[in-house]
């Protein structure tokens, strides 16, 4: 196959697609097939330091600079050419593409259903919700797409205003070698590194500053669990720097001095905190699909998370779950954070076979988030859409 991928600039910043494209681009290529990658070029939104300038100016460089060179190239290119959009919130450019074979990867619709006031937590100004409706606009003339979960299909069979001809699941493949380790060993290097009494263990959470990943969720959830009992394990937050709400909500706690925010972390450094970890608390309020909690599992690390889809999707069996978050109501937050620090305390408190089967039921379920199995369930999809339209279609 000749396969042209299309992707996010590398000035949106947006790691996880690139890192996606990424696993997808060098599997075809190993998989024999020929690729190419087209991203668009910063050519205006160089020229201003201003955020909001750059911002619009970047728009400009993505979807009309982009769109005139892209549509010369597309004259060259085989007949044959399957084209590839990586992340559905590129859809304005599905334009390009939608009578040739293609196919869209859809990652999460949180941004879509947010624009549309589906989740309160997330308000989106009238700039906002445009541009999220010319995405919509744009995706829905596609015909081929496929979702890193059902939770992700589901969404996305709800916003087309038809049945797409192809639509697939195919689960995201672990991007690195995540597995267990000594962890005693593991807890000791890091205290070594840190200088922060690990020994006994600590809680770990892994994610950055959107609203979704509901870090002060994780942070009150903690606080109430020390308030009930006596055990002293340290909180680890590993992702973004801390927003200034982040920073005064564990400032003013009388356990602040084991609150630990750590930024700029390693992959390998990563992976330890996963080993050394008793264990993952992911209470997020969405996710598209919670690499963390997969990552955790495959680490022999015991996770608690949501109760709801895609974070249930991932978890299955293997996890321990608590409700969401509630929405706007102070007194059912505060009941929820009670909840979630009773079910932190049951998993802390499990025994040390109960605790074993907790881990081995979560390594044999990440299993199912293989690379390589991921990556040749996508060169099936892609050799079934390119059929169907050699074929006639």
């Amino acid at each position: 196959m000749n396969i042209i991928f299309l992707t996010h600039p590398k000035f949106s910043n947006i790691r996880s697609i690139a890192l996606y494209t990424q696993m997808i681009a060098n599997g075809m290529e190993e998989r024999k097939h020929s690729v190419q990658v087209y991203s668009p070029t910063a050519y205006l939104s160089v020229i201003s330091n201003n955020p909001k300038i750059k911002k619009w100016l970047g728009y400009v460089d993505q979807y009309l600079i982009f769109r005139i060179l892209f549509e010369q190239k597309i004259k060259k290119f085989p007949k044959d050419s399957l084209y590839v959009i990586c992340d559905q919130a590129l859809g304005i450019w599905a334009t390009l593409i939608s009578k040739k074979p293609h196919v869209i990867h859809c990652h999460d619709f949180l941004a879509q259903r947010s624009a549309l006031g589906k989740i309160s937590e997330n308000k989106v100004g009238s700039s906002g919700k445009l541009y999220q409706k010319l995405i919509r606009k744009g995706y829905s003339k596609a015909n081929n797409f496929i979702s890193i979960s059902k939770k992700t299909r589901a969404d996305l069979h709800e916003f087309l205003p038809k049945e797409p001809i192809f639509s697939e699941v195919v689960y995201n493949g672990l991007n690195q070698n995540f597995e267990p380790g000594n962890v005693m060993g593991v807890r000791e290097y890091l205290e070594d590194l840190l200088k922060i009494n690990l020994m006994q263990g600590f809680v770990l959470h892994v994610g950055g500053n959107q609203f979704y990943k509901n870090r002060t969720g994780v942070l009150q959830i903690y606080i109430a669990w020390r308030e009930m009992q006596e055990k002293e394990l340290p909180l680890i937050m590993i992702g973004s720097e801390p927003t200034d709400t982040l920073k005064f909500t564990a400032h003013k706690s009388r356990f602040s001095k084991d609150i630990h925010f750590i930024s700029e972390v390693s992959n390998k450094i990563l992976k330890k905190f996963y080993q050394g970890a008793s264990l993952l608390l992911f209470p997020s309020l969405e996710e598209g699909f919670g690499w963390p909690i997969a990552e955790a599992m495959a680490s022999g690390c015991p996770v608690i998370t949501t109760n709801k889809e895609p974070m249930s999707e991932v978890g299955g069996t293997s996890c321990y779950y608590l409700s969401r978050q509630p929405i706007n109501d102070t007194t059912k937050k505060m009941m929820w954070y009670k909840e979630g620090a009773k079910i932190l305390d049951e998993v802390l408190s499990l025994t040390v076979e109960a605790r074993e089967n907790l881990i081995v039921s979560g390594l044999e379920n990440s299993r199912r988030f293989n690379s390589e199995k991921a990556l040749d369930k996508i060169e099936e999809c892609y050799k079934e859409v390119l059929k169907k339209y050699t074929a006639g279609v």
